[in-house]
């Protein structure tokens, strides 16, 4: 029984919702573990809004949530520079492309903005991207700077289809610079293990849950943590034959009665 578990990873968009549309399913099955006390945590590789942002968003949805339930990309990109490029040492200069969510993270553990010699370059979806930032980033990585980003989505969901993700503007710059960025979201193992210390629960007891393959299943791979699919998003299920890895579980949708709660 998948109400065995003992700890929830929930994706976001294409899991709980679909842009601006609510999965029914979805809010029920949070409802569900709201109700009988299962700890939970909300996943996602969105760089752009804070989590007490999406919080409000999931609370406008009727999904139970709080700031303190929610992990991002940019939380887990300020961790990774935090413990990676050290604390004791002059503040990391950075040169940020990316959007509020980002930037406040990065605030907040004292990294300061600048484009002139910057340490790194570090990209979080940027819907106001433009010519003259790609020509500062290709400068600053040309000169020596570290390419950070926050995930690798090419595309992402909408209620109206599929846009360009991080990921495709990632690519311009690592291709203008000729450099290979280094990825924290999904399908990495860093942002699983960060969202698991908030969680508390071992990862044999918690399960990741998701729409999407290529982030979130394979980012509970390569976590060592079980996953579910489910069919409302992203990847089909019948895709999954063909990839190499399976997910532990896989499901239409979160419906709390297939879900044993």
């Amino acid at each position: 029984m998948l109400a065995s578990y003992h700890g929830y990873i929930l994706d976001l968009d294409g899991t709980i919702y679909k842009g601006n549309e609510a999965i029914a399913e979805s809010v029920h099955f949070v409802h569900a573990l709201a109700e009988r006390r299962i700890p939970h945590v909300f996943l996602t590789n969105n760089s752009s809004r804070t989590p007490a942002e999406i919080a409000e968003k999931l609370k406008r949805m009727d999904v139970p949530a709080s700031a303190g339930q929610v992990y991002t990309s940019s939380m887990a990109m300020a961790a990774y520079v935090r413990e990676h490029w050290g604390v004791q040492r002059p503040p990391v200069r950075a040169y940020v492309i990316g959007s509020r969510g980002l930037v406040h993270a990065l605030e907040e553990i004292g990294v300061v903005f600048t484009d002139e010699d910057p340490d790194a370059v570090i990209v979080g979806i940027d819907r106001s991207f433009t010519y003259e930032k790609l020509v500062k980033a290709q400068r600053a990585l040309l000169n020596g700077a570290a390419l950070l980003a926050t995930n690798a989505d090419r595309t992402i969901p909408s209620e109206n289809g599929y846009m360009p993700g991080n990921g495709s503007i990632v690519a311009a710059i690592a291709t203008a610079a000729h450099v290979t960025p280094t990825f924290i979201g999904k399908p990495e193992r860093w942002i699983v293990e960060q969202s698991l210390s908030l969680l508390g629960t071992p990862k044999a007891e918690t399960l990741l849950v998701g729409d999407n393959y290529d982030t979130d299943i394979l980012a509970g791979i390569n976590a060592g943590v079980p996953t579910l699919h489910v069919d409302t998003g992203v990847t089909p299920a019948a895709e999954l034959t063909k990839k190499d890895h399976q997910p532990t579980h896989s499901l239409t949708n979160l419906d709390v009665k297939l879900l044993g709660l």
